[in-house]
């Protein structure tokens, strides 16, 4: 399963127009996410796309190497 699969967050999504045309946008909340496209929905289509992607080689890797015996319980953030 992917980060997408298994939980919703809310992120903001700076969309501004691109000087060679259509859009690009990024996420203060996730380094490095971003994304382009010719409208905005597809600026936030592939922004969303990123963000998946970052969020779950982020919790791959962390997760790599991991005791089995580790504890793991979610935790809510409003």
């Amino acid at each position: 399963m992917t980060w997408g699969e298994k939980m919703k967050a809310e992120f903001t999504a700076i969309i501004e127009q691109a000087p060679e045309g259509g859009y690009w946008a990024i996420c203060p909340e996730i380094s490095g996410a971003n994304g382009q496209g010719k409208t905005v929905e597809e600026a936030k289509d592939s922004l969303r796309e990123a963000i998946e992607l970052i969020l779950d080689d982020r919790r791959e890797d962390m997760l790599r190497g991991l005791p089995e015996d580790a504890i793991r319980e979610k935790v809510i953030v409003a």
